[in-house]
């Protein structure tokens, strides 16, 4: 499955209508997505964490 998925990444497909092409960058637009959520609370955990904290990790 994950083979199929990155082998499609970067993919020229002639889409013909309004659907089709919404069909086809819904798989993107998810992972955009759940990664922007990944890395929202990456930074959010980092910038309330304390700053004695913050040293400790560098």
């Amino acid at each position: 499955m994950f083979e199929q998925i990155f082998q499609s990444v970067g993919e020229v497909t002639q889409v013909y209508t309004l659907v089709d092409f919404y069909t086809y960058i819904k798989g993107m637009e998810y992972l955009i997505c759940v990664g922007f959520f990944i890395g929202f609370h990456s930074f959010y955990k980092f910038v309330i964490n304390p700053e004695e904290k913050r040293d400790s990790i560098r």
